[in-house]
């Protein structure tokens, strides 16, 4: 297969039209993630993200789908309902960026130029753009609060840690773009910390992860394990999506373009995230060496009440630039 964005894109069109022969439902599809960047593809792979919008409650909700190793399908299915009321998707902090800069693949009765147009509509204003990114950091901070320090933890703890870093980051990303991508969301970071005027944020999320404690030998020799706990945990009828068998080529690809950048330590997302993930659905006998990475990193219980205070200053750091930010448009 000749892997380019433009034949990745004519595929995705092709998945929605075969779709909508079959499925009497189908009111719209849509491309949507990394395929809308000029430049898709870590290490020569990537996923296709889209969007199926069906009348009713669909029966599944998301499904990964290989086409090559490295490349796969990554369809979302959603009802109609969830789309009723445009003007309030504007400021969702994950579905406005989404529907704002998507692609319609297939529709029916202009649905997709209707919500797309009320989603745009005064998109960029400043106070539609402070209420997306006040969402996720009040959300960064409730998931703070509801962490417990030192005491003991362990996969769901780190999970719920990570995502209190994730909706901070993200709040700062959507001053001024989209969300940031999965596996490049240490790549991606310090240049939207810079964009929204703060430069010496850029630090907190690899400070956070204990990038200063790894070099990329260290992270090269954690890769094995992290590849035999994802296989098996792509096995298990419980498995999250974001860490489904198809995934494991489109991870190995980007951590070893990573590993061999400027800047191995951003590795650390993405493979923390997924290691997690993955130990999480598995026995406890899995999780080992997991935990020795985790004392590596200063996130096992010794550390983790450090780690929660450097989490703090964080985040009242992007709250103090939100009311900056807020004051200095006159909200």
């Amino acid at each position: 297969m000749n892997i380019t964005r433009e034949n990745l894109v004519r595929i995705a069109k092709e998945t929605a039209v075969k779709t909508a022969l079959s499925d009497p439902e189908l009111v719209a599809a849509y491309l949507t993630g990394s395929l809308r960047t000029d430049n898709p593809f870590l290490g020569n792979a990537t996923d296709v993200d889209i969007v199926f919008v069906h009348l009713s409650e669909p029966k599944i909700h998301r499904e990964i789908i290989p086409l090559t190793p490295e490349i796969h399908l990554d369809i979302i299915h959603n009802p109609r309902s969830l789309y009723d009321k445009p003007k309030e998707l504007r400021i969702h902090p994950w579905m406005g960026p989404e529907l704002y800069d998507s692609l319609p693949l297939y529709i029916t009765h202009h649905f997709f130029e209707f919500i797309q147009a009320g989603v745009r509509d005064r998109y960029h204003e400043p106070a539609n753009i402070e209420v997306r990114s006040r969402r996720l950091a009040d959300n960064a901070r409730q998931v703070w609060k509801n962490l417990p320090g030192g005491q003991p933890h362990g996969p769901q703890t780190i999970l719920e840690y990570l995502k209190s870093i994730s909706l901070a980051a993200n709040a700062v990303a959507l001053l001024t773009g989209n969300p940031l991508a999965e596996r490049r969301f240490l790549i991606q970071f310090p240049e939207r910390a810079r964009a929204a005027g703060q430069p010496g944020l850029a630090a907190g999320p690899l400070n956070l992860l204990g990038a200063n404690q790894v070099d990329s030998a260290t992270l090269a020799g954690l890769l094995p394990e992290w590849e035999k706990t994802f296989i098996e945990a792509g096995g298990s009828p419980s498995v999250n999506s974001h860490i489904a068998a198809p995934r494991l080529g489109y991870y190995k690809a980007a951590f070893k373009a990573i590993l061999e950048s400027e800047n191995p330590q951003a590795l650390l997302w993405p493979l923390i995230l997924t290691w997690t993930l993955s130990v999480s659905v598995l026995p406890a006998t899995w999780s080992v060496r997991w935990r020795s990475a985790c004392v590596a990193l200063g996130l096992d219980e010794s550390s983790f009440s450090e780690r929660l205070d450097g989490l703090d200053h964080f985040l009242d750091t992007i709250e103090a630039l939100l009311d900056q930010q807020a004051a200095g448009h006159g909200l």
